[in-house]
């Protein structure tokens, strides 16, 4: 087993008791001679991160980003989308970190391609305009709908990202795009990794399976190592996983876990797919973040999606949980649920609501929740 970094005076992690910060150090230096003077204290350079669920992009609401693009654009014809009402209640803590990730599961329709939805999406591109100016800084795009539009799915949902100013990790237009890489942000190296257990059954054409990443530990592993020979101080993990509507994390997710963090290279693992709230736990000393629920969708409650379908959470600090809650009645915005429960001008049905949500995402990660 490789030292952990912390161990080996690089960086003192997301591992050490930090979920959404970054402390980095200088390495150690050589002794110093008996007659210098001790070397003067580093300051810590410290990085903000924020995670957040699902984003499932489902055809009510196409319709509704219509409908809000026609009200912000008298007498225009219903051509275009605006999806920024749905994620601007998430921009006061999304914005105010240093480096925001959403996991997008759907691909974007390629140009001249019908929309689309469950079972195989496609969705407007205007979507990534949306998630941009909520705050957000990149996407985990590995999923098991990666493959829905095939690769050309792929090339237009990275090209759109790109055009947005969002990175993303998980899909790939060429083979060096789904490799380990690393980018700044505020004078930290970090890596971002995507992975995801299937594809839904399709497969990706028999040349080009590097489009994306199936979740195999000891090419996460080797992934990761690579990323710090690259130079990264901080190896996040974002892994699709787990069952649809149950928040108990699987033996699969916890025996990958165990296998994945025990090799020391990774920092971070933060999980989606459940639809509802996982738990957060260390393991091996790195957090591990099994399921953030959704950001948005249009899950309905029915037998096979319970209410909590709509709870999601957005994750920052060491660690705290902010809940958020899809408001379908007010247009599918996304509601950040303290604050919004503070407003006294709240109506009881919407209270009632936003209660039930908050009981729910508790029962999972209660002390993870600010009082």
């Amino acid at each position: 087993m490789r030292p952990r970094r912390e161990d080996s005076g690089g960086v003192i992690g997301l591992r050490a008791a930090v979920l959404a910060s970054v402390v980095a150090l200088s390495p150690l230096a050589a002794a110093p001679a008996t007659t210098a003077a001790p070397p003067a204290p580093v300051e810590p350079r410290v990085v903000s991160m924020a995670f957040t669920g699902d984003a499932l992009w489902h055809s009510p609401l196409w319709r509704q980003a219509q409908e809000n693009f026609v009200a912000a654009n008298p007498g225009a014809e219903p051509v275009g989308f605006d999806f920024d009402p749905m994620l601007a209640g998430l921009a006061p803590i999304v914005a105010s970190v240093d480096l925001a990730v959403c996991h997008l599961e759907t691909p974007i329709a390629p140009a001249g391609e019908a929309y689309s939805t469950m079972p195989r999406y496609g969705v407007p591109a205007e979507v990534a305009a949306a998630i941009a100016h909520a705050g957000f800084d990149r996407c985990s795009t590995a999923s098991n709908h990666t493959a829905d539009r095939d690769v050309a799915g792929i090339d237009r949902t990275v090209n759109v990202l790109e055009l947005a100013g969002l990175g993303q990790s998980g899909m790939a237009r060429t083979p060096a795009e789904i490799g380990p890489r690393v980018f700044e942000v505020d004078g930290v190296t970090v890596t971002h990794l995507s992975y995801t257990f299937s594809y839904n059954g399709l497969r990706l054409p028999a040349d080009q399976e590097w489009r994306s990443a199936l979740i195999d530990p000891q090419r996460i592993i080797a992934d990761a190592r690579t990323a710090r020979e690259l130079g990264a101080e901080v190896v996040i993990v974002s892994m699709h996983w787990g069952v649809e509507g149950s928040s108990p994390p699987t033996a699969f997710q916890r025996d990958i876990a165990n296998q994945i963090t025990a090799a020391g290279d990774i920092d971070l693992v933060v999980g989606h797919h459940a639809h509802v709230v996982q738990p957060i736990e260390q393991v091996n000393g790195v957090w591990v973040l099994y399921g953030l629920g959704n950001m948005i969708s249009n899950l309905p409650t029915s037998s096979r999606w319970p209410a909590a379908t709509q709870d999601g959470v957005v994750t920052v600090s060491t660690p705290v949980i902010h809940p958020t809650w899809v408001d379908k009645d007010a247009g599918w915005i996304v509601r950040l649920v303290a604050p919004t429960l503070a407003d006294p001008a709240i109506g009881d049905g919407l209270r009632g609501r936003l209660d039930a949500s908050l009981a729910r995402t508790m029962s999972v990660l209660g002390p993870f929740v600010p009082s």
